[in-house]
């Protein structure tokens, strides 16, 4: 099942995905792993919840819903760099707020 979707999936890998940590045959090993995951979540969903989903720190596989009997799968890279930098500088400090539901009104 889904032999198209990991055809197209390893061969991107193959010509885009530059990943030193993962060759090619495990790559393949993963991904059927995961859309192995990925069935068995989709099968096992709760009612009204229309995906299954799977992933590894390399790969995201996902099963929908459709209006067909096989559901949708997409496959994707969860790409980053080791040269990535913190998008916050280190002046900035998170806030941490709870979000309120209602909107906020200037006179109070």
């Amino acid at each position: 099942m889904f032999q198209k979707e990991i055809a197209e999936a390893v061969g991107a890998y193959d010509k885009y995905v530059i990943c030193l940590g993962k060759a090619r045959e495990d790559f393949e090993a993963a991904l059927d792993s995961l859309i192995l995951k990925a069935i068995n979540a989709y099968e096992k969903r709760p009612a009204g919840m229309r995906h299954g989903i799977a992933l590894d720190a390399h790969v995201t596989v996902i099963l929908s819903q459709g209006d067909g009997p096989r559901p949708l799968c997409g496959i994707y890279f969860n790409l980053h760099s080791p040269y990535q930098k913190n998008a916050l500088p280190t002046t900035v400090k998170r806030m941490n707020e709870p979000v309120s539901e209602k909107p906020h009104d200037a006179d109070e």
